[in-house]
């Protein structure tokens, strides 16, 4: 079974851009199901935002590692907003500052972002696994291009990002062999389908399964990632949850325009990663002597 997105549902009801707040029931249903969509939302600054996300892929050559998109695989920009004044300007509006805070809290963590042009299919997966009672990751994503169930739009799993229910568990033991597991094949899987258009927003738990199928070879996406600020006792977790972004071969977390544009708010948002992240230059340098290019995802 399927569903997409209704434009008059809780899950995706047409944003009203200047007295924008979250409901109760809007945070109860992204407890619920793991995922929020936000119809309209950024649309009086999409013009901006595409401009500045294509002159971004412009700057670094057009694609991955410097070079052309081809076509062939996903090319992936980390950190990609970060990159831009206006991009990173993001973290500043109030419409993503009333999500994160609702439901992140005021100290919330922003945790990096990816810019991507991504080609044909992509798995279901989650964003990493963090457990019940470890701080929390929320992914903002925003997607430049009209995306319909065949064409790449982001399906997901209600209620797969509940750590120790037995559905979810199911589902990540199995839901990366369904064929074998089910017999079904990844697009038959029963989800949500959000389908978007640019000035949407989703926003979803990094546990949530999601995957996308179908689609051009330059669908034009980016991320914005935030988590709760993790507590002194867990500072090692935060650290090792860093050491991923070595294999982007990324040596501080942020990007300059980031951290050069911030006002004391956003510093706020910053200050927990940047002082955390000395270790990440030694483990980029290994990586690089390891990996022909960073990272794709």
């Amino acid at each position: 079974m399927k569903s997409r997105a209704s434009c008059n549902s809780i899950l995706g009801a047409p944003m009203d851009s200047i007295n924008f707040s979250l409901s109760i029931q809007q945070v109860q249903f992204f407890k619920t199901f793991g995922f929020l969509s936000f119809p309209g939302l950024m649309l009086d600054r999409i013009e901006e935002i595409t401009e500045a996300f294509e002159a971004i892929w412009t700057e670094r050559g057009g694609g991955h590692n410097g070079k052309p998109h081809e076509g062939t695989a996903r090319s992936c920009i980390v950190p990609f907003i970060d990159q831009s004044k206006n991009l990173s300007s993001l973290l500043d509006d109030p419409r993503i500052l009333e999500i994160a805070t609702t439901l992140l809290g005021e100290d919330f963590n922003y945790m990096g972002s990816d810019g991507n042009y991504y080609v044909g299919n992509t798995g279901w997966h989650s964003d990493g696994w963090h457990s019940a009672g470890k701080p929390q990751h929320l992914k903002f994503a925003f997607y430049l291009d009209p995306l319909k169930e065949e064409s790449g739009a982001l399906r997901v799993i209600p209620g797969s990002h509940l750590d120790g229910d037995d559905y979810a568990a199911a589902l990540q033991n199995n839901v990366r062999n369904s064929s074998e597991n089910w017999g079904i094949d990844g697009p038959d899987i029963p989800a949500t389908i959000l389908e978007t258009q640019p000035g949407d927003l989703v926003a979803f738990n990094h546990n949530t399964k999601h995957a996308a199928f179908g689609g051009g070879n330059k669908r034009r996406m980016f991320t914005i990632n935030l988590c709760q600020r993790y507590p002194e006792n867990q500072i090692k977790d935060l650290r090792d949850y860093m050491a991923g972004g070595a294999r982007f071969w990324v040596d501080k977390a942020y990007g300059p325009q980031m951290v050069a544009t911030a006002g004391a708010k956003r510093k706020k948002h910053l200050e927990q990663v940047m002082a955390n992240d000395d270790h990440l230059f030694e483990l980029s340098r290994q990586a690089k002597e390891k990996m022909d290019e960073p990272s794709r995802g």
